[in-house]
């Protein structure tokens, strides 16, 4: 009997101690049967939904889930009591007076020590609303974010050190990439060229943000460059602290600027040769005119008076071609057929050609092409483009002159040659003014007869390579 009454002693101790701690816990301890129904909860249950334990005994638990979150809590407590196992899972339960709030679940299984069948279910419910409202916030803080830098206009990238973890679909298509995984595989490295690649890693390494935009040149995935400006600032990703890189396209920029300087450079050469061309033409004027009076009373030597004569008169040609570049002649403009002018430029070179081994051809796809121009001036730009093509070739070679409609209102001219070509790196500096790549070129030919092909409404653009190069016209037709 002692043995008896010290076990029952016993038993009533541990009651009484979880009776203590199921009363006094801030969560609710909650017994329902396998239907839901609830049989047992605990005080608590009063502070968290409102309710007393009495006013919820006998009711069905699933009565005071949300009706979003009703389907899938029945489903996770049946798929528990089905496997035997316990489980976890968060919902929202409404409260007495008709809010909601957000509660996790953490409920084990109790079996009949007899049939080991599960009777029961205890669950221990905690209110998480601050939690989950401050886990949606950050989530929302996050869509928030990524909705900017998704669509931004500037390309992004989020980068932990040298490795991609995301870039925005403006920087997909500035890498001219097909889509972000194959961007991702990659490291800053790859998309970096060469030539940045000091500063990049040391800027990696800072851990104060930059607080300047810095020039790179970036590799696209076809091999290609492009200028930029970047510039990275510290931020949270997934927990992590990331360089938020902001990437600007700066090619547009830079084609303006160059146009600009290019502009600047044209005003001066014109400011320049306006000088150049007045300040000799004076003297010169005077030097021609005595040389008249000295001619007319020596008739000694007079082949001496004559070459004098010719060279003078081509110094006077010279100074007319800068006072171009200053001061633009009037335009005569007249309808002629553009095939008869091609044709009378290429008989006054073909001579020299000839004499350097060349061969010159036209190829004319329409007959009868008639446009307004100014003859003389256009002219003058098909020779300076023949001389070109004849001085970059002298070991001979062959030059194509080809000529056919651009769309309906427009005429295009090709100068094909075989020769030498230009270098990429200085191909873009044709124009520039005092720019040449011959050793006694003045720089001003190509300038000149861009600016007449302009006067003319028209463009002319230029390809080289090793090959040979291209030169393309194309006029209007009115």
């Amino acid at each position: 009997m002692t043995a008896i009454k010290k076990k029952n002693a016993k038993n009533r101790k541990e009651q009484d101690i979880h009776r203590l701690l199921t009363e006094n816990s801030l969560d609710i301890i909650v017994r329902t049967d396998l239907d839901g129904n609830f049989l047992y909860l605990s005080p608590s249950c009063e502070h968290i939904l409102g309710y007393t334990p009495e006013e919820l005994l006998n009711q069905n638990k699933f009565s005071y889930v949300h009706y979003h979150d009703k389907k899938r809590v029945m489903k996770n407590r049946s798929d528990v009591i089905s496997k035997g196992e316990n489980g976890r899972t968060t919902f929202r339960m409404r409260k007495k007076n008709g809010n909601y709030v957000w509660v996790e679940s953490l409920f084990k299984l109790i079996r009949d020590p007899k049939t080991d069948e599960v009777t029961e279910v205890i669950s221990v419910i905690r209110d998480i609303t601050e939690r989950k409202l401050s886990e949606d916030d950050v989530k929302k803080r996050e869509e928030t974010y990524r909705n900017l830098v998704e669509n931004a206009p500037d390309a992004a990238i989020l980068a932990a050190g040298n490795e991609i973890l995301f870039i925005n679909d403006t920087g997909v298509n500035l890498l001219g990439a097909c889509t972000k995984e194959v961007i991702l595989q990659k490291s800053l490295l790859d998309i970096i060229h060469p030539d940045y690649h000091d500063i990049a890693s040391k800027r990696m390494n800072l851990e104060e943000d930059g607080e300047d935009f810095i020039e790179y040149r970036l590799i696209r995935l076809d091999g290609s460059e492009v200028d930029v400006e970047m510039k990275g600032i510290t931020t949270i990703y997934r927990n992590n602290p990331v360089k938020h890189i902001i990437i600007r396209d700066i090619t547009e920029r830079k084609k303006t600027q160059e146009l600009l300087l290019h502009s600047e450079k044209l005003s001066v050469a014109g400011q320049l040769a306006a000088g150049i061309a007045h300040e000799v033409r004076n003297p010169l004027t005077a030097i021609k005119g005595f040389l008249q009076l000295m001619q007319s009373e020596l008739k000694t030597h007079s082949n001496y008076f004559n070459i004098i004569e010719s060279e003078m008169d081509r110094i006077e040609i010279i100074l007319s071609e800068l006072l171009v570049l200053a001061k633009p002649q009037d335009l005569k403009f007249e309808i002629k057929e553009l095939a008869v002018m091609i044709e009378h430029v290429k008989a006054l070179i073909d001579t020299h050609a000839i004499m350097k081994n060349i061969v010159i051809s036209t190829n004319y796809d329409c007959d009868n092409l008639k446009i307004k121009c100014d003859e003389n001036q256009l002219k003058q730009v098909f020779i300076n483009l023949l001389k070109n093509s004849i001085e970059a070739m002298p070991d001979g070679g062959n030059i194509t002159i080809e000529l056919k409609e651009h769309g309906q209102d427009k005429v295009k001219m090709l100068f094909k040659d075989t020769g030498f070509g230009i270098p990429k790196e200085l191909l873009k500096k044709i124009g520039q003014p005092f720019f040449t790549t011959k050793e006694n070129g003045t720089g001003l030919g190509f300038m000149i007869s861009k600016q007449i092909i302009e006067n003319h409404h028209g463009t002319i653009h230029i390809w080289s390579d090793s090959k040979g190069t291209i030169i393309e016209i194309i006029l209007p037709l009115n």
